[in-house]
């Protein structure tokens, strides 16, 4: 027989979720640059999922108002938007604010408090304006530039309605995406590249936190980072080392200087050894990046990361990949979210907070997002077109349960945001898997609470649950 105890999170904890502007507000009529997304559907609607593209997407423009009472009645009492820089500046990303885009959002922000619904405000979502791409992408210096003044008019438009500012959501997603792992416009495989590409991003996300500072704002900016623990194989000193570096390329690469403000030593010295860092960069970046750092930060947690050394030779003739190192260990008996190919390990989630406890100063963190892609949930409808969705609400309660352990073990997490609110467009996946704790009707926009989206409303009036916590391991 389980014996149930009440997890209790501390007081004013974030309940809450998130998603992005280009997956969920649909293209509007407010004016709005051509995205890299617009581009690649433009040009290669095959790679996209049942040739769905991002024009309408969840239409949240359009039903912000109902989506915000929707927030409350799954018991939100915080939200992570994204403020869409095609949309602030529909002149290819740079020139004059679009004042429709800015009376949208205000609007937007304003409703949200109204609701008791804090604001949580990203800045960058993968959503580059397409001209911009054309210029270099991250690759370029001008590109920064445009990306600092467009934050730096959200600071001054919004910075008065926003609860906590994010420079970037998950920045090396675009990264592996357009230069290592094609599945990001421009679909580059070129590690240098994306080096030069990943420090000016890095570069971006300071210089932003350096206008942000001249505000004074009550509000707090940091990053969100999608991070997964990295698990060797065996205790093998191969395994040991094997883990080590694809540690550094997928976690530290990012988290140590955007938290730290400086790069890790032995990712610097095994780039430079295969003649892969960035070309650009001085001493005054360097600087910039070492002073301004993030003041709270985001953990996107879905899936550990497991590795292995290699059991084959590398190419050389190919092209320099962080898989030259390691090789993923597929580890028998793994449970697994078959629909997005994902291992589900909560523990994982444990280990994530506590690493940042011991290795990156305890920051003011949250769980930014986690969630279970499930496709086909028409198949668990009631009669009354509800999802009864139990296998998202047993995922939900086992990772709160080790979050709430971490937090009893000193660490310093204030929140826990789901994705998502309401089943959204999923880059080139469109709708096939559903992460919602609202159902969406695609063709007539219709929403429906699901099952979830009732428990969630418990969790945040109770702040927190009844759990058995002999399902924990050590």
């Amino acid at each position: 027989m389980s014996r149930q105890t009440q997890l209790t999170f501390p007081d004013d904890f974030w309940w809450g979720s998130a998603w992005s502007a280009e997956q969920s507000e649909g293209r509007g009529e407010t004016g709005k640059a051509e995205t890299v997304w617009d581009r690649w559907f433009h040009e290669e609607p095959h790679r996209f999922y049942k040739r769905i593209g991002p024009s309408i997407t969840t239409d949240h423009i359009h039903r912000y108002h109902e989506d915000i009472q929707l927030m409350k009645q799954t018991g939100h009492n915080s939200f992570r938007v994204s403020i869409s820089w095609a949309r602030m500046f529909p002149n290819d990303g740079v020139g004059k604010p679009n004042e429709k885009a800015i009376a949208y959002y205000r609007d937007l922000f304003t409703e949200m408090k109204n609701n008791n619904i804090k604001v949580f405000a990203n800045l960058y979502h993968f959503d580059m304006p397409a001209k911009l791409q054309d210029k270099g992408g991250w690759e370029s210096r001008e590109v920064v530039d445009a990306y600092v003044n467009f934050a730096d008019t959200c600071f001054l438009a919004f910075g008065d309605l926003v609860y906590h500012w994010f420079t970037f959501n998950e920045p090396l997603g675009p990264i592996l995406g357009s230069y290592l792992e094609d599945f990001h416009y421009p679909n580059l495989i070129d590690f240098n590249r994306g080096a030069q590409a990943a420090f000016f991003t890095i570069l971006a996300h300071a210089k932003a936190i350096q206008t942000f500072k001249k505000y004074q704002l009550s509000s707090k900016i940091g990053v969100i980072l999608n991070l997964s623990p990295t698990f060797p194989r065996s205790q093998n000193s191969a395994d040991k080392k094997a883990a080590e570096i694809a540690d550094l390329f997928y976690t530290r690469s990012f988290l140590d200087p955007m938290v730290k403000g400086v790069f890790p030593e032995k990712l610097v010295s095994l780039l430079e050894e295969y003649d892969q860092l960035p070309v650009d960069f001085n001493d005054t970046d360097l600087k910039i990046i070492e002073e301004n750092t993030a003041q709270i930060l985001g953990l996107n947690y879905y899936e550990p990361r497991r590795v292995k050394a290699r059991t084959s030779a590398v190419n050389l003739e190919s092209p320099f990949l962080p898989e030259w190192f390691f090789e993923p260990h597929i580890m028998p008996g793994r449970r697994m979210n078959e629909y997005r190919g994902w291992e589900i390990y909560e523990k994982g989630i444990y280990d994530l907070c506590m690493d940042i406890k011991n290795n990156y100063g305890n920051i003011e963190s949250f769980i930014s997002e986690n969630g279970m892609g499930v496709a086909n949930e028409e198949r668990f409808m009631d009669e009354n077109g509800q999802v009864i969705d139990d296998y998202r609400i047993e995922f939900i309660q086992d990772h709160l349960a080790y979050l709430w352990k971490a937090i009893q073990d000193g660490c310093n997490i204030k929140g826990y945001h789901l994705w998502t609110f309401i089943d959204c467009w999923s880059w080139i996946n469109a709708y096939k898997n559903r992460y919602g704790l609202v159902s969406l009707d695609l063709a007539t926009q219709k929403r429906t609470i699901k099952k979830s989206g009732l428990f969630y409303k418990e969790l945040s009036k109770q702040n927190g649950f009844s759990y058995d916590l002999e399902r924990l391991v050590d």
